[in-house]
């Protein structure tokens, strides 16, 4: 049975989420927002192409004025300005006009290509998300962030444009690949540690089940979870405040993420790095040990990585200080005072998250050890 939430902005009805399980619902949400007479385009990679993207297709035919699809190659490298560029040239072949309208449909590049597309194609025209995988579901797909990275520095470039709808198909996480569906998880998990201890606590005892891929528990998390995001979202919609929160885990994750040349999944970067701002909150007797160690160990159901082989502790270091949550020369960091609940904190020295970077880092010495 599909749910719907509504998030608002400036306190006004903005988009709604739906949770079903099936693609089958999707036309009569685009009639809703009057698509009839609108040129629709499916943005989607290669490999979600395959699984959905002519299921997509063939359900818009004669819903809307015209359909097409542009399918760029899979892959955090295509997160780029060129690939926004040829997305502009496809629009602009295909006559899209600002009454059109684009649709993301696959994992958390597409949202972000697709959503930045739409927020400076003809200064701005609607779009909607589709998301198809955990990470997406969780966390991309909600609150009108987008954008691309540049040169290897994630999401540099970029701008706030909410969706008119996010539709989520639950049942196409059952088709993940076992490592991506678990990176996506990371983000789920996060929610619980900054904002919602039962809800901590509830995915720990429905462990097995959300192994399992049952859609019934499913979709329980991802409402508890997105439920998570719409209320800080609402209260900060362009992170001036509180929706620095959602970063916890992020500034140590994304300076792994980019010094392992993104061989690592964004999910599986961010558990590193919640494990490491858990570190600095014990030490900072913010958290307990037991907290702290509890918080380390329940990733690894979960086939998360909580420590990594061989990082140079310097570089990623430096690479913090590149991240774009820089704040007149102090770094934002997300730190934990207890489960459930975080709190932004700016004086983090190197030393702290030097020793931070070492307790996730695995050496060789480590293992003789």
């Amino acid at each position: 049975m599909s749910e719907r939430m509504s998030v608002l902005l400036n306190k006004k009805p903005c988009y709604d989420i739906v949770f079903t399980k099936g693609f089958g619902g999707l036309p009569e949400e685009l009639a809703a927002l009057e698509c009839g007479a609108r040129k629709l385009c499916v943005i989607t990679d290669s490999k979600v192409d395959e699984l959905y993207g002519e299921e997509v297709l063939r359900l818009l035919e004669g819903k809307c004025a015209k359909a097409v699809k542009y399918v760029f190659p899979q892959g955090e490298a295509s997160k780029t300005l060129d690939t926004v560029k040829d997305i502009y040239r496809f629009l602009i072949e295909e006559g899209f006009d600002r009454k059109d309208m684009l649709l993301a449909l696959g994992g958390g590049v597409t949202g972000d290509i697709t959503g930045y597309a739409a927020a400076t194609y003809l200064r701005g025209i609607d779009y909607v998300q589709i998301p198809t995988t955990l990470l997406a579901q969780a966390d991309s797909s909600i609150g009108g962030k987008t954008g691309v990275d540049f040169d290897g520095y994630k999401n540099m470039v970029g701008a706030f444009k909410m969706p008119r709808l996010v539709y989520m198909n639950l049942a196409a996480l059952q088709t993940l690949e076992d490592r991506q569906y678990f990176a996506g998880f990371a983000e789920v998990m996060k929610h619980g540690l900054i904002k919602d201890a039962p809800f901590y606590e509830w995915l720990i005892e429905n462990m097995y089940e959300i192994c399992e891929r049952d859609l019934t528990v499913l979709q329980e998390m991802m409402v508890r979870s997105c439920n998570v995001k719409r209320v800080v979202v609402e209260k900060d919609p362009t992170e001036q405040g509180d929706r620095a929160l959602l970063n916890f885990g992020h500034t140590i994750g994304h300076a792994i993420e980019k010094a392992r040349g993104f061989e690592l999944y964004h999910g599986e970067c961010v558990a590193l790095g919640a494990v490491a701002a858990a570190y600095i909150s014990w030490k900072r007797e913010l958290l307990a040990m037991e907290e702290y160690y509890e918080i380390r160990d329940m990733f690894v159901p979960f086939y998360l990585p909580i420590s990594v082989d061989k990082l140079d502790v310097q570089e990623i270091l430096r690479l913090t200080k590149s991240d774009k949550k820089m704040e007149s020369g102090q770094i934002k960091f997300v730190l934990l005072k207890k489960i459930g609940k975080a709190v932004i904190d700016r004086t983090v020295t190197d030393e702290e998250i030097v020793a931070a970077i070492n307790e996730i880092n695995f050496s060789e010495e480590d293992a003789h050890a």
